[in-house]
């Protein structure tokens, strides 16, 4: 008798954990992003949500401050892997600039470079388009202007280093 007090309880019990439990995403088909290397991850870092990295507007990471002085706020970018930021002084970045300014972006590496130049494949996000740019002698101060508004995905090289990051120009 106790037996048949105790299912309903349990029944009870297990329905309530399984209810209150996240539901699981559905699988995806077709190809699928490889999954990030623990090495990839930066911890506390905001994720992305869509396209654009996030604009930073908080102090440069300790290790981009050189030759800034006090907490250096400054828009910025941090890229995927953690191994470069983008200095954005010319925030928002944007393909027509009526007031005379310019897309000045100042590349900060963190991992020590020997000389070499910063190499920047773009993609605009859901089309074809696609974009180089170089900044000679490797990350540091560039004007970098991209042919579309939208938001594009920036593979970055420079001297055996390698990162990503999203950056979105206004029309």
């Amino acid at each position: 008798m106790r037996l048949l007090v105790l299912f309903p309880a349990v029944v009870v019990l297990a329905a309530g954990c399984t209810a209150s439990a996240p539901p699981q995403a559905a699988p995806r088909s077709g190809p699928q992003a490889a999954p990030q290397s623990a090495s990839q991850v930066v911890p506390g870092a905001p994720a992305r949500t869509g396209c654009g990295s996030v604009v930073e507007t908080g102090p440069l990471p300790e290790w981009a401050r050189a030759g800034f002085s006090g907490d250096a706020r400054i828009p910025h970018v941090m890229g995927d892997g953690g191994n470069i930021v983008a200095a954005v002084f010319g925030h928002p970045l944007a393909v027509t600039r009526p007031d005379g300014s310019s897309n000045k972006i100042l590349w900060v590496s963190k991992p020590p470079y020997p000389p070499g130049d910063l190499q920047i494949d773009a993609t605009r996000d859901g089309t074809g388009d696609a974009a180089q740019r170089r900044v000679p002698g490797g990350p540091g101060p560039s004007i970098i202007d991209l042919p579309q508004a939208g938001c594009w995905r920036l593979t970055l090289t420079w001297s055996g280093h390698s990162d990503t990051m999203d950056l979105v120009y206004q029309p």
